[in-house]
């Protein structure tokens, strides 16, 4: 595929962004607001690799790895031919296939070019967004319990997170998150679904809330997830980017696509936004080539996609009979994991399942332990049904 000319001259002049865009970085950290402690020492507690090799230390390998919300079936095999094809050509820069990716995922997405950053995964978005949001300090509206990355790296920066409880049901609060808005707010950020609850917020009241909001303040949607829902298309809110509405929209290769270290997402916004991160960052720098190819390939690979979504349904349900089974209780999930609360502390309920090589994760929800499971494969999920029934006594 090629460029049109304007798209283009606009993707070289970002690409040719040089290295002094980052070196800005140490500066904006050095502003009124001096950045928190967060950004250094509070990232060991947030970046969920580090916990792993502290727990793994001195334990075998994993037999049941349901952590990290990865796909088990992926990489596309198409995706994995199209990587190996690819590493011969490791010598060159990947900017033409990034521009090739680029150009694709806008058609897919019904947006012109200029609207479409592909980056490093979507954390890589939610954590850059952050950083030029609140290179000033200010607030971000969110939701708790939510995913973290975007708040972590708000507060790393000097900002604060203006926290709205979720509802009784576990969507969004929308009236009390537009109610939080303040003279100090510089984003409101919506993960739907959420994580880690898995739950999923009104797509017609979330459209509403965005329209609402998003001429006073940006709107934030991470849809990482959606794409497990079957008729995702008609719950995204990147038609409110195409009505001009200041709503950034973030997804990733990492679920579905199960391409989670490969590291490839994009976000989808109006160009003045996109261009606040092109001032500090050379969009597809941090981008692999063999990664880039393995994308487009994925993406033509619809059989594959098909096959994760339906895989993960199935064995959901066959954790919820589980856990069924067993009395317990859940959050009725859309997403590749559930959220259960857990009648032990978090810290030995963890030690326990890792000790029987099941890795999950626990979350302290507003003063009560839950362990989030990720789905896995049927054996997987066995031994993880297997491991609960000995760990909580």
């Amino acid at each position: 595929m090629t460029l049109p000319n304007t798209s283009r001259r606009q993707w070289l002049r970002r690409a040719a962004l040089t290295g002094a865009g980052l070196a800005v970085l140490p500066a904006l950290r050095l502003g009124a607001r001096p950045a928190s402690p967060a950004l250094l020492s509070g990232f060991a507690e947030y970046l969920p690799q580090l916990e792993w090799e502290r727990r793994l230390a001195g334990r075998p390998e994993l037999q049941a790895r349901m952590l990290a919300n990865e796909n088990p079936y992926g990489p596309s095999p198409k995706a994995i031919e199209a990587i190996a094809a690819s590493a011969s050509t490791g010598n060159r820069y990947q900017h033409e296939a990034a521009a090739e990716l680029l150009t694709m995922i806008a058609e897919y997405e019904g947006v012109p070019e200029d609207h479409i950053m592909v980056s490093p995964g979507s954390s890589d978005v939610l954590e850059k967004m952050a950083i030029v949001h609140f290179k000033d300090g200010g607030n971000v509206v969110a939701a708790d319990p939510a995913y973290m990355s975007l708040i972590k790296v708000t507060m790393g920066m000097g900002g604060d997170w203006n926290k709205v409880k979720l509802t009784d049901d576990w969507a969004h609060d929308l009236p009390a998150m537009k109610a939080a808005i303040n003279e100090e707010t510089k984003l409101v950020y919506v993960c739907n679904p959420n994580n880690p609850t898995g739950t999923l917020t009104d797509n017609i009241e979330l459209r509403q809330f965005c329209r609402d909001v998003a001429g006073t303040v940006p709107v934030f949607v991470d849809e990482a997830y959606l794409e497990y829902l079957p008729d995702y298309k008609s719950k995204t809110m990147v038609p409110l980017i195409k009505e001009g509405k200041n709503v950034i929209v973030a997804r990733t290769f990492s679920k579905v696509h199960g391409m989670a270290g490969l590291r490839v997402g994009y976000a989808v916004a109006l160009p003045e936004t996109l261009e606040k991160v092109y001032q500090i960052s050379r969009g597809n720098m941090g981008l692999c080539k063999t990664s880039v190819e393995g994308a487009m390939a994925s993406m033509r690979d619809t059989e594959f996609q098909k096959m994760s979504v339906k895989l993960n349904d199935d064995f959901r349900e066959q954790t919820y009979a589980g856990l069924e089974a067993m009395g317990l209780s859940y959050i009725p999930s859309v997403t590749s994991f559930i959220l259960f609360p857990i009648a032990m502390p978090g810290e030995a309920f963890l030690e326990g399942m890792f000790d029987k090589g099941v890795g999950v994760r626990s979350f302290d929800v507003h003063g009560k332990d839950y362990c989030r499971v990720s789905i896995g494969k049927p054996e997987e999920v066995d031994l993880f049904l297997s491991a609960l029934k000995q760990v909580l006594v």
